[in-house]
């Protein structure tokens, strides 16, 4: 059969389509931008019906109504990163959170140690050899699909079509539902706030021209690439690509000339931004969009020389732990690929591991420079793996220093309004050790 008869003979309604989700089914749903919303809605139409329905994805934007607790007995849901529309549900004990490092999820399906049967994606229209994009978001849902009984696609004719290893024939599609709307975005703000600026300045003395980026979304990378604006041919090897990384390559700022790895491409497995950042991904070979467990592999990113990873944290206690998936026993996000890229950095030729973070939180009454990190609190990033921490008050380096120089410099660059409650948790630390030694 020519794939054009396949394709046509698997359309059906979002309703038919999900009526192949069973009680006591594992399903994995989009991440990101990508969040295939008919299609879990017409899953959670059919709660009456559904019992113990394990529901699993990364972060993902738009409908989550599979974590509301009326739909408890029909719907458990897995995360492995907490975003906001799932995160009250972890934390009253309605959805389960899996730390786990965003480069090895991708294993959790395909050793069977995370079933799933069904998978429901949301991608480009076929191209004429019958291939659907993954379009904004390649991630761990290639591997999902890859391992799924059934997969079923919502396919988008305004679903652009990324290049690279993002690509599912339509042989592998059990079902299809055709839709023609907007994606979800996720907006941008007009302009950077100015510790965010300040800190984006003092990140930007860590690179050098030549350099493959990692970077996130928000402020402080927005920062860090306006800063960069002087900088000549750097490149893009990051798990997120957004509006900020269009920008700079519209400036010239990003060649990619002088990767070591991909050269000439910016290498990224998932898009979180506007419009602006989907219409660029559209068909462009310079965007390649991978698997999680390649993009985020240290052994890979480590092959890019001076690879600078820039990540952010909640919190750094004087030792250098950063705590970045919680708030005490309150789970905020996740793993993510925060260690993936700073252990491939810290081992690539001239690279730079960099934590990034405003000094304070909550309108500068809580410093996030702490004494010892909240009881319950997370260590995603652990001390011996950090060598840069940066504030809008500078940059310490903690690689290779002691626990009394890593205290001393990670003081210099707390909100001043602290520095001294600091020091005398410092000192009390030093004489208890002493104490006790």
């Amino acid at each position: 059969m020519h794939w054009h008869e396949q394709y046509r003979s698997r359309i059906t309604t979002a309703e038919e389509a999900v009526r192949c989700i069973a009680s006591g089914g594992h399903v994995w749903v989009h991440s990101g931008c990508n969040n295939p919303e008919e299609l879990v809605r017409a899953m959670v139409a059919r709660a009456p019906e559904l019992r113990d329905v394990e529901v699993c994805h990364l972060l993902t934007f738009g409908s989550a109504d599979h974590v509301r607790p009326e739909l408890a007995a029909s719907f458990r849901h897995r995360a492995l990163f907490t975003g906001s529309n799932v995160r009250e549900a972890v934390n009253a004990g309605r959805a389960d959170y899996v730390p786990i490092f965003l480069g090895e999820i991708p294993r959790l399906f395909e050793s069977g140690a995370l079933r799933i049967d069904v998978a429901l994606l949301h991608l480009s229209p076929p191209d004429e050899h019958g291939f659907c994009s993954y379009g904004v978001g390649v991630e761990c849902s290639k591997a999902a699909a890859e391992s799924a009984r059934v997969v079923v696609a919502l396919v988008n004719r305004q679903m652009p079509r990324s290049l690279g290893d993002a690509f599912i024939h339509v042989s592998k599609l059990t079902h299809v539902v055709e839709i023609d709307r907007p994606l979800i975005e996720l907006p941008r703000r007009p302009s950077a706030g100015e510790v965010a600026r300040r800190i984006g300045e003092h990140v930007c003395t860590l690179i050098e021209d030549g350099s493959t980026l990692q970077l996130g979304i928000g402020e402080i990378p927005d920062a860090v690439l306006e800063f960069m604006r002087d900088k000549r041919d750097l490149g893009v090897h990051t798990e997120m690509f957004s509006d900020g990384i269009v920008d700079a390559f519209e400036r010239g700022t990003i060649t990619g000339e002088a990767k070591t790895l991909h050269r000439g491409k910016m290498v990224a497995s998932f898009t979180l931004g506007s419009k602006k950042a989907f219409d660029f991904l559209d068909n462009n070979p310079f965007v390649e969009l991978h698997p999680s467990d390649y993009v985020n592999d240290p052994f890979v990113i480590a092959q890019n020389d001076k690879m600078v990873a820039i990540n952010s944290a909640l919190s750094v206690d004087l030792t250098g732990q950063v705590c970045s998936d919680s708030l005490g026993t309150s789970i905020y996000s996740g793993f993510g690929g925060q260690v993936d890229f700073i252990r491939g950095a810290a081992r690539s030729k001239g690279g730079r591991p960099i934590i990034a973070l405003p000094s304070t939180a909550r309108g500068g009454s809580v410093s996030r420079i702490v004494p010892t990190l909240a009881p319950g609190s997370g260590v995603v990033t652990s001390r011996a793996d950090v060598h840069y921490v940066v504030t809008e008050h500078g940059v310490a380096l903690l690689f290779g220093r002691s626990i009394r120089e890593r205290a001393e410099a990670l003081i210099g660059i707390a909100h001043p309004d602290f520095r001294e409650e600091l020091r005398a948790a410092a000192r009390a630390r030093t004489t208890a050790t002493v104490a006790a030694g």
